[in-house]
């Protein structure tokens, strides 16, 4: 089996994102949540709030590769301190980026409809209590709007 990730693929999956509450929608290529290799498209509004977070295990580093849009990476160290940001995209720092394990980190979409191509190692394992970053708020919490908006504030 063949999938083209074409324009077409890129706006079904923007107008999922758009209809969804977390205003963010995967795209799986792999087979079910235990395959050992994910390949996925990630497709972002701008008002999708993904919460930073690490990843312990050392098999599961990520990349991405923005094929639309742009998406704004934000690494921290472990006090939740800014270290470093890149706008990645086609016109920005770099079209995509690797992030090793262990790393904090956050994607903030810096246009509605922005989507990347992530792989990364499966399976696919809700994130422990140690990768949930204490210092930010969670999803859907009364101050996660306000956090994002200073996320965002960054690439201004």
């Amino acid at each position: 089996m063949i999938t083209l990730i074409d324009d077409a693929l890129l706006d079904e999956v923007c107008a999922e994102a758009a209809a969804s509450p977390r205003r963010r929608k995967n795209r799986n290529f792999h087979p079910r949540d235990d395959h050992p290799g994910h390949r996925l498209l990630n497709a972002l509004m701008a008002d999708s709030y993904i919460p930073p977070h690490r990843h312990l295990d050392p098999n599961k580093d990520e990349t991405y590769v923005v094929l639309r849009g742009m998406i704004g990476l934000v690494l921290f160290d472990d006090s939740g301190k800014v270290v470093r940001i890149a706008k990645v995209g086609a016109g920005g720092a770099a079209i995509g980026v690797d992030v090793g394990y262990g790393q904090w980190h956050t994607a903030v979409a810096l246009a509605d409809n922005s989507v990347f191509l992530e792989a990364k190692a499966g399976p696919y394992l809700p994130l422990s209590l140690d990768e949930k970053a204490t210092w930010a708020p969670g999803e859907n919490t009364p101050e996660a709007a306000a956090y994002l908006g200073r996320l965002r504030a960054l690439f201004a």
